[in-house]
């Protein structure tokens, strides 16, 4: 897992910005995840910020570390940028293959900035070398009466090029690239809901890295390729763990006592589901990962008693046993991951699917198992 997370091309955005200046937003437009997984995905990080590992903690292409709260009165400046300070401080002692930017969030009606200008100046002051991008947001709040929707990028109207001008005015040499966006929502009736996506796509490549700005262009320009590409890297770290628990369960199932090992085995399926849930992002509880067994091993649990039964044949029925148990695990481990990449991808999982590719697992393992010295 180590190797695995040293070798990825991560980016951390620090997201500095006040509530509801699409800070929230920019996250959707990059990994094209629900806002719904975005609100519950944050997690307090230190008394100012709060992060958001996506795909995942463990294995992250993008961490962002959002500013809570800025522009409330009894914030102290000094506090938020000691933070931030500390932060960016940490990521260079620690020599973290990590690319990192400051992505300033400022809505296109909103003038007063001193707050937030205060901490860009202190921040490029102390760390010039740290890239900064200006997203100026909300751009629908100024549109002409006559727009009804976007108008082909950039917007030419007269206020949004005054505004612009003014903002970047504002937050003069404080930041490297700066870029008109508006992200909505399917239900505020604007299309694409994206606007001016292709722009910071581009604004982000010319300040990262040629590894990360790559990885932003991926996660862009082809959503179902990278998904795939995330998946196929999870599973491939997940398989380690299955392989683990399979043999485990091998050894036990061989024992010719039926129905003696059943809560055992049962005990150690969940505990590497769960297991497989923590590496996916998911952290359960050791009941709700039996119910994540439950519900997606179906008809698999039949085979699990005739795997018992048949341990009443002596000495052949032992060996048959023992390669059912192991095919059974990892069967219901590729099904987890399957499970948990849906979620984590933010799609509904598919229970015809998860079958289907849990009974192909099944009769290789149990095959592999059985021919196994």
């Amino acid at each position: 897992m180590q190797q695995v997370r040293a070798e990825l091309p991560t980016t951390e955005a620090l997201l500095i910005g006040k509530p509801q200046s699409g800070k929230s937003s920019i996250v959707r437009g990059l990994t094209g995840v629900s806002a719904e997984i975005v609100g519950q995905g944050f997690r307090p990080h230190t008394q100012n910020t709060e992060r958001y590992a996506y795909p995942s903690e463990d294995l992250p292409l993008l961490i962002f570390t959002d500013t809570v709260g800025l522009g409330d009165i009894v914030q102290e400046t000094s506090a938020i940028v000691q933070e931030l300070a500390d932060e960016l401080r940490s990521e260079r002692q620690q020599e973290r293959r990590r690319a990192r930017i400051l992505v300033l969030t400022v809505k296109i009606t909103d003038f007063a900035v001193d707050q937030l200008r205060q901490i860009a100046q202190q921040l490029r002051k102390t760390y010039p070398d740290v890239p900064c991008l200006l997203a100026v947001t909300c751009l629908h709040e100024i549109y002409p009466a006559d727009w009804l929707n976007h108008p082909s990028y950039p917007p030419e109207a007269e206020a949004l090029k005054r505004a612009f001008t003014a903002i970047q005015a504002d937050f003069s040499g404080c930041f490297d690239r700066a870029v008109l966006l508006d992200f909505t929502l399917e239900e505020d009736g604007f299309e694409p809901l994206f606007y001016g996506q292709d722009a910071l796509r581009d604004a982000l490549a010319e300040l990262l890295p040629e590894a990360e700005a790559k990885a932003i262009y991926q996660l862009i320009d082809d959503q179902d390729m990278v998904s795939a590409q995330l998946g196929s890297l999870y599973r491939d770290v997940g398989r380690r763990y299955i392989s683990a628990f399979a043999v485990i369960t091998a050894a036990l199932a061989a024992v010719p006592l039926p129905f003696a090992t059943m809560p055992v085995l049962t005990a150690l399926q969940i505990s590497m589901v769960g297991l497989l849930g923590q590496l996916y992002g998911q952290r359960l509880s050791r009941s709700q990962a039996g119910g994540v067994v439950s519900a997606i091993a179906g008809g698999f649990f039949a085979q699990a008693i005739g795997r018992e039964l048949i341990k009443f044949i002596p000495g052949f029925g032992s060996v048959i046993a023992a390669s059912w148990a192991a095919g059974y695990t990892w069967s219901l481990g590729e099904g987890a991951c399957l499970y948990f990449g849906d979620l984590m991808g933010g799609k509904k999982p598919d229970p015809e699917r998860i079958q289907q590719v849990m009974a192909q697992a099944f009769e290789a393992a149990k095959d592999r198992f059985r021919n196994s010295p």
